[in-house]
């Protein structure tokens, strides 16, 4: 099997774990359903003694295989490898051994801590402080919309060290038991494990730093660039799901003593969607190849995430338009997809950002 066949089979697989879990808390047995599927491992792949990135290339099949059977598998995976990826591109050799084997095993959960309640897109407006203490630093602040808080047992927490806008950030490896780390759960409109964590005082040694001093934003970027054309990916498989559904419904539902694919009104509106999506996969693809290549990939990374995710928006709302009424009801396919589809056009940068980036590349 293609790992993009392995990424779907193991989606169905583990939809009942889905479904088992419970809404906002991390689903312990779907991450390790995930690593015994092998796809855990695919993103945390060994070579020799130690752990090497996967590519950009793998991430964007996975997700979007996954996600076109079984969101909440799709979007723990996405999260354990969003929150590890920093540990694993700049923590020392002694950090990586303490965390990834646990993460990549499914054994314990990994957070991405990055927005704050004053600071999502405008992330050099980070308010977080981390200020020394002898070899040690003191972390002070509060985070909001942390992925697997406060459930996770190890976050990637970027802060302040000094006053030079995204140039006085650093990232952090922070255990979750760290005295003076306490968190609480966000509802959202999708039940996603996603929290608040507030710092009074957290004591983090030296050697948890990722990477190097003030240059936290470049870990963060880094991270992002890798996985943004994944969200693309993402939100495909939604679409492509939603499009699935749209279609076997209209090619049996009868309406005035006809199929109802053989109203023009609807069949050109799948035939939309059907090649927007096609286009937005053909981006992410590009987008991803860039990446591995070693290009730069800011824009690409932007036109893929941002088509993508509007794409899927108007798929999963033309798909419930031709469904009618009963794609509103709970636990229905679509209702679901609903909710899910819109939290990607604003994280990881709203589709705003996105065409802000494109727009400097442009003059650039």
């Amino acid at each position: 099997m293609t790992l993009a066949e392995r990424a779907e089979s193991a989606g169905a697989a583990l939809r009942p774990v889905a479904a088992a879990g419970e809404p906002g808390r991390v689903n312990h047995p779907l991450l390790a359903g995930l690593a015994r599927h092998g796809l855990l491992g695919e993103i945390f792949r060994r070579e020799g003694d130690r752990y090497a990135p996967t590519s950009a290339m793998a991430l964007c099949r996975i997700r979007e295989g996954l996600a076109r059977h079984s969101t909440e598998a799709e979007t723990a995976f996405a999260l354990q490898g969003l929150g590890a990826y920093p540990i694993l591109l700049a923590g020392t050799q002694s950090t990586v051994d303490q965390w990834i084997p646990a993460i990549a095993a499914g054994e314990i959960a990994v957070g991405f801590a990055l927005s704050e309640p004053g600071a999502g897109s405008d992330v050099a407006s980070l308010a977080l402080l981390a200020e020394p203490d002898g070899d040690d630093y003191l972390l002070t602040g509060e985070k909001a919309f942390i992925s697997n808080a406060p459930d996770a047992g190890v976050y990637s927490v970027f802060a302040r060290t000094s006053d030079r806008g995204a140039r006085g950030i650093t990232a952090f490896a922070v255990p979750a038991d760290a005295p003076g780390l306490t968190g609480t759960r966000q509802s959202m409109v999708s039940p996603h494990p996603i929290g608040r964590l507030t710092f009074a005082g957290v004591r983090v040694p030296a050697s948890a730093v990722l990477g190097e001093i003030d240059a936290g934003w470049t870990v963060a970027m880094r991270t992002l660039d890798m996985f943004r054309p994944s969200v693309g990916a993402f939100a495909v498989g939604m679409g492509q799901a939603a499009l699935d559904a749209a279609v076997a419904h209209t090619a049996d539902r009868q309406a005035f003593g006809r199929p109802l694919r053989e109203f023009q009104a609807v069949s050109h509106q799948l035939a939309e969607v059907a090649t927007r999506l096609h286009a937005a996969r053909l981006l992410v693809h590009d987008a991803a190849t860039a990446f591995d290549a070693g290009g730069r990939t800011g824009h690409l990374s932007a036109m893929a995430k941002l088509f993508a995710t509007e794409t899927a928006q108007q798929a999963v709302d033309v798909a419930i338009q031709v469904h009618g009424a009963r794609a509103l009801e709970q636990g229905h396919l679509l209702e679901h997809l609903y909710r899910e589809v819109r939290a990607p056009r604003i994280y990881e940068g709203a589709s705003e950002i996105q065409r802000e980036i494109i727009a400097r590349h442009l003059y650039r």
